[in-house]
């Protein structure tokens, strides 16, 4: 029977997720939104659609890998402030975006915009990470659903306003209240005390171990277990993003992107299809794998997981010319790679501890930008060789290694660092 401070803290933790999550569905369009506004920019001024694009490669950099120093600020002054400075800048981008008359000013915006939404991304995965050590998956799921799945809120708004008033003025409006939003949450939210999380600490599940101390971001990168988790990450974000950035061209090539197809009383193109089935399975897997996670274990779920996905992205290379399977099998390919999102950000926060859990969680995250330096990859590959397959091949490949590494290498490294942590720990306390 939970205390009445437990029951309170129960409840004000998952205030706190609520807040992440809206959070984090108001900096989705930043990233998801983009594709919408490409072509009117081209139009407008007719700058060079590769040029134009060089602005999303700056926002996917700058949005990863300065995670980890926003997250030292979150660690040493707390979520409230960063995610205050996130909202403002978030809605500065789009701003900017808005009177941008040079690729110059495009990409300055396209700069604070990644700023802004790697210390809301990093702030609230963090914080999910801190408030619940007893359902780590889920809460970084449920949170990182938000980014996944958070613009298809706004899809039809965002494209009837680009349609009646133009781009610039969705670029204003969205961005102004998009800012306006984060900002205001950003005053009510909190890290949790160290006694107000204890009483959920003990009742984590004996199937997802987690260390007995904290470490030190320095700390962890100097263990075999971290940089191991990181060339998985970097091995399954690779799949997933070179999916995301080319399934307009697959399906091009394949001749299939036009072709109606006509699944659960619904009929639309096949490619218009897919992106709507995908973007929707693509939040949904986060917190459903991070359910599954936090009662199998986070090593067994991911072998699940990968493995289904490689299957997926082999079977899309060998079926995916029919219409129909092309929908079906990128819904799965996208449902099996979300996962990572809420997955490895959990196993961190396990394996070295809540105190630095924001910034520890941010390094991790900076293999989705080195995974997207292998995406430009796949054109060249698939130019040579004349046809997608190589590409799916080693896609697949990719994921059935890291499927494989998570229970042979990843399942008994983390219980021996586990071990050590524990040992350490004990020894602290005998020589105090």
């Amino acid at each position: 029977m939970t205390t009445p401070v437990t029951s309170s803290v129960n409840k004000t933790r998952w205030l706190q997720l609520v807040f992440g999550v809206i959070c984090m569905c108001m900096i989705a369009n930043m990233q998801y939104g983009w594709t919408f506004f490409v072509n009117p920019i081209q139009e407008r001024h007719g700058w060079d659609r590769a040029a134009i694009q060089v602005a999303f490669s700056i926002f996917i950099v700058t949005e990863t890998w300065l995670v980890p120093v926003e997250g030292w600020f979150v660690d040493k002054y707390g979520p409230r402030i960063v995610v205050l400075f996130g909202g403002i800048m978030c809605g500065l981008a789009w701003v900017l975006n808005a009177y941008a008359d040079t690729l110059t000013m495009l990409y300055l915006g396209a700069a604070v915009g990644g700023i802004g939404a790697g210390a809301v991304y990093g702030t609230c995965v963090g914080n999910s990470l801190k408030w619940f050590p007893d359902r780590r998956g889920l809460a970084a799921g449920i949170t990182a659903a938000g980014f996944g799945a958070g613009s298809a809120l706004t899809v039809i708004p965002i494209q009837n306003m680009i349609k009646n008033q133009g781009y610039e003025a969705a670029f204003l409006y969205f961005g102004i209240g998009q800012g306006v939003v984060i900002t205001v949450l950003a005053l009510f939210l909190m890290a949790p005390k160290k006694e107000q999380i204890a009483a959920f600490a003990v009742n984590v599940a004996k199937k997802v171990a987690q260390t007995a101390r904290d470490f030190s971001p320095k700390e962890m990168l100097s263990t075999p277990l971290f940089w191991v988790m990181y060339a998985m990450f970097v091995m399954m974000a690779a799949g997933g993003l070179m999916a995301t950035a080319q399934l307009g061209p697959i399906a091009k090539d394949f001749g299939i992107a036009d072709i109606p197809v006509s699944l659960i009383g619904i009929t639309l193109p096949a490619l218009t299809f897919a992106a709507a089935i995908d973007r929707v399975l693509n939040g949904l897997t986060r917190p459903f794998f991070g359910w599954v996670s936090d009662h199998i274990g986070r090593e067994n779920t991911m072998f699940l997981a990968f493995a289904i996905e490689g299957v997926g992205i082999y079977a899309l290379s060998v079926f995916g010319s029919n219409p129909v399977l092309f929908v079906i099998l990128t819904g799965l390919v996208f449902f099996a790679w979300g996962e990572i999102y809420s997955l490895f950000p959990a196993m961190c926060g396990d394996a070295f501890g809540t105190k630095f859990a924001t910034t520890n969680a941010g390094l991790l995250y900076t293999a989705k930008g080195t995974a997207a330096l292998i995406v430009p990859f796949t054109s060249i590959l698939t130019t040579l060789t004349g046809s997608w397959h190589a590409v799916f091949v080693s896609a697949a490949a990719l994921n059935i290694i890291a499927a494989i590494m998570a229970l042979l290498i990843l399942k008994p490294l983390r219980r021996a660092h586990a071990e050590r942590a524990e040992r350490a720990k004990l020894n602290a306390v005998a020589a105090e």
